[in-house]
C-alpha cells in the first residue's frame, strides 16, 4: 500500500511537451493530503476495530463465564431442591416412626391405667362388700343385745 510519503516522493520522468510541473505538483500536494488524510482515519478505523474486536472478545469471554456460572448454579439449585426433598422425606418417615411409637406407649399407659382401675373398682367392690358385713353383723350385735335386755 502506498503511503502518502511514497506519493510525495516520488519523481516523475521530464519529457517534452508535457503537463506543467507547477499544476502536477500542486495535484500531488492535495493528492498527498487526501491520502494523508484518508490513510490516518483508515489507521484509525483499524485500531478502533481491533479496539472493538478486543472488547468482543472480552465481552463472549464474560457470557461464556456467565453461562458456564449460571450452569454451576442451576445444577448447584438442583442438587440443593434434591438433597431438601430427601431430608424432608427422612424428616417425615422419621415423624411418623415416632408419632407410631408415642401411640403405642400411649395405648399401652391406657391399658395399664384401665387394669389398675379395674382392679381399684374390684378392691372398692370388696372394702364396701366388707364394710357391709362388718356393719351388718355390728347391728346384729346390737339387736341381739337389745333383745337380751328387754
Amino acid at each position: 500500500m502506498l503511503t502518502p510519503l511514497d506519493i510525495h516522493n516520488k519523481e516523475f520522468k521530464r519529457s517534452f511537451r508535457g503537463y506543467n510541473e507547477d499544476e502536477v505538483d500542486e495535484f500531488l500536494d492535495r493528492v498527498v493530503k487526501d491520502y494523508e488524510q484518508l490513510y490516518r482515519e483508515n489507521l484509525d478505523l483499524k485500531e478502533t476495530i481491533d479496539r472493538l474486536n478486543s472488547k468482543l472478545d472480552h465481552f463472549q469471554h464474560m457470557e461464556n463465564t456467565l453461562h458456564n456460572t449460571l450452569v454451576i448454579a442451576q445444577e448447584t439449585a438442583e442438587e440443593v431442591k434434591l438433597n431438601a426433598k430427601k431430608e424432608t422425606e427422612l424428616m417425615i418417615k422419621e415423624a411418623e416412626v415416632r408419632s407410631q411409637r408415642l401411640i403405642d406407649e400411649a395405648m399401652s399407659k391406657v391399658r395399664r391405667m384401665t387394669g389398675e382401675y379395674e382392679e381399684l373398682q374390684k378392691q372398692a367392690q370388696i372394702y364396701r362388700t366388707r364394710m357391709r358385713t362388718l356393719v351388718q353383723a355390728q347391728l346384729e350385735m346390737l339387736k341381739s343385745s337389745e333383745d337380751d335386755e328387754n
